[in-house]
C-alpha cells in the first residue's frame, strides 16, 4: 500500500511523515511537495531512501503532474498537509492562497477520485482522503466557549477563507462522489522544525539574534496551542480510525494569551541561555499595529477526537511542550543557520 503526504517539507508535514514511517503501516510513503519558502529539504531529506520514502517534487497547483504522481504510485490513502499558511502573506498576497489552498486541493480529489474509481470494493473501503485544515475557518470567539466540529464557517482572512474553501470542496467529494475523506481542523502548532515566521520560532531566534520581540496590539489575543507531534498524532488517527465523511477537531487544551507566551520564551532563554549584558530578553519585546482582522480568541474542545479517535496528548501542559521546543532550537544551529541562509 501507497501512501502519499502532501506538504511533507514542511513543518507540520514533516512531523506527520515520521509519525507515519514509525508506523510502518505502508509499503511507500510518497512525500509530494514543491519546496516553497517553508517547505524545506532540511526538514525531511535525510528520511529519503528511494524505496519505502521517496520524493516527488510537485506543485499541487500543477493538475498534471499531479495526476502523473498519482498514476506512478496508485496511493491507497492521500494526507493532505501542502497549503500557503501565513495570514500576514494572504492579506498582502492572497492569490497564492487561492491557487493553492482551493485550487491544489480540488486537483488533490480529483486525482483521488481516478484513482478510487479503480479499486475494488474491498480496496474502496481502506481507501481514505484525509484533509488537514485550521481552526482559523470558525472565525474567533469571545471570552468563552470553544470551535467544536458542528461550529459554523465564519474566516477572517484570506488564508481562512482559503481553507474554509478547500474543507467544502473535501465534503462535496465525499457526498456527491463517496470519496471517503475526513477533514481535521487544529489550533496553532509549535514545536520543532517550525519555519520563523511564526509566534514561537520567530521569538526564540530573534531573542538569540538580539533582535526585537514585535507583537501585535497588546498581546491580548489568546490562541490554543498543540505540540506538532501531538497533532501528527492525531492525523494518524483520524487516517486509520476516522470515520468518512467526519471531521476531528485536534486541539491542545492550553490557551495562552501572547503576551504571555513571549514572556515565558524569554524567562526560559534567561535561565539556558543568558544574554550577555545579563539583562532579561523581556527588554526586547515591542509592541506593534495590530494585524488587519486579528482574530480575538481560538479554542478547542476536542472531545469528538478523544472518544472516537482516542487522541491524547505527550504534554500535560503547555510549558513543558515550550520548554521542549526551545531545547530543540538551541540544539540545532545547523538548522536553524540553514534556514536562516547562513549555509
Amino acid at each position: 500500500m501507497s501512501l502519499i503526504i502532501t506538504g511533507a517539507a514542511g513543518f507540520i508535514g514533516s512531523s506527520f511523515l515520521r509519525t507515519a514511517i514509525q508506523k510502518k503501516s505502508f509499503s511507500k510513503i510518497i512525500i509530494l511537495d514543491s519546496l516553497t519558502y517553508a517547505g524545506r529539504e532540511e526538514n525531511f531529506i535525510e528520511l529519503v531512501n528511494g524505496e519505502t520514502v521517496v520524493f516527488e517534487k510537485t506543485d499541487i497547483r500543477d493538475f498534471n503532474a499531479v495526476q502523473a504522481v498519482f498514476k506512478k504510485y496508485q496511493p491507497k490513502a492521500v494526507v493532505h498537509l501542502a497549503a500557503e499558511s501565513h495570514v500576514d502573506n494572504s492579506i498582502s498576497g492572497p492569490r497564492i492562497f487561492i491557487e493553492t489552498n482551493v485550487i491544489g486541493t480540488f486537483n488533490l480529489l480529483e486525482c483521488s477520485r481516478e484513482i478510487f474509481a479503480a479499486l475494488n470494493e474491498d480496496e474502496k473501503k481502506k481507501f481514505r482522503f484525509v484533509h488537514v485544515s485550521t481552526d482559523e475557518v470558525f472565525g474567533e470567539l469571545g471570552n468563552e466557549g470553544k470551535f467544536s466540529e458542528t461550529t459554523a464557517y465564519d474566516p477572517s482572512s484570506p488564508y481562512s477563507a482559503s481553507k474554509a474553501g478547500s474543507d467544502h470542496l473535501v465534503r462535496a467529494w465525499n457526498r456527491t462522489y463517496g470519496l471517503p475523506s475526513v477533514i481535521t481542523n487544529c489550533s496553532n502548532n509549535y514545536g520543532p522544525r517550525q519555519f520563523p515566521e511564526k509566534l514561537i520560532p520567530r521569538m526564540i531566534l530573534n531573542a538569540l539574534s538580539g533582535k526585537e520581540l514585535p507583537v501585535y496590539g497588546k498581546g491580548e489575543n489568546v490562541r490554543d496551542w498543540i505540540y506538532v507531534d501531538d497533532h501528527a498524532n492525531g492525523v494518524w488517527l483520524a487516517l486509520t480510525r476516522g470515520a468518512p465523511g467526519d471531521t476531528y477537531c485536534l486541539g491542545g487544551n492550553s490557551e495562552r494569551k501572547n503576551i504571555d507566551v513571549v514572556n515565558r520564551i524569554c524567562e526560559v532563554l534567561d535561565a539556558k541561555r543568558p544574554r550577555a549584558d545579563k539583562k532579561s530578553y523581556k527588554e526586547l519585546i515591542r509592541f506593534v499595529e495590530d494585524r488587519k482582522g486579528h482574530d480575538f480568541r481560538y479554542a478547542i474542545d476536542d472531545s469528538h477526537a478523544q472518544e472516537k479517535l482516542k487522541y491524547t496528548r505527550q504534554f500535560d501542559t503547555f510549558e513543558k511542550g515550550l520548554e521542549s521546543t526551545i531545547n530543540w532550537y538551541l540544539e540545532n544551529n545547523e538548522w536553524v543557520e540553514q534556514i536562516q541562509g547562513k549555509k
